[in-house]
């Protein structure tokens, strides 16, 4: 049997800066949701589910954390990430 060398077919680009800024505020909104959602279902859990709610809680907290202190490494504003989850969050 022959060994078969494997060829890419086509040329992986990098994002652009700009790119990888919205990919990462996307993130953060999202994860902002998650937890949202993880502390909403906190409130109302039964027996069986709050050790799950919890450790969703905290899983998407250090999330957030990471994220946040990314986007302040790249000068993202988090004021400006802030208004956008709050206008999401409206509409």
């Amino acid at each position: 049997m022959a060994h078969e060398e494997y060829v890419r077919e086509n040329k992986i680009e990098d994002k652009s800066e700009d790119e990888k800024n919205l990919e990462l505020i996307v993130s953060i909104i999202k994860t902002k949701n998650e937890l949202d959602t993880a502390h909403k279902n906190f409130e109302y859990a039964e027996e069986g589910l709050i050790d799950y709610y919890s450790y969703q809680i905290k899983a998407n907290q250090t999330k957030l954390d990471y994220l946040m202190k990314k986007a302040q490494k790249k000068g993202i504003a988090l004021d400006m990430i802030n208004e956008i989850y709050i206008r999401k969050n409206k509409a």
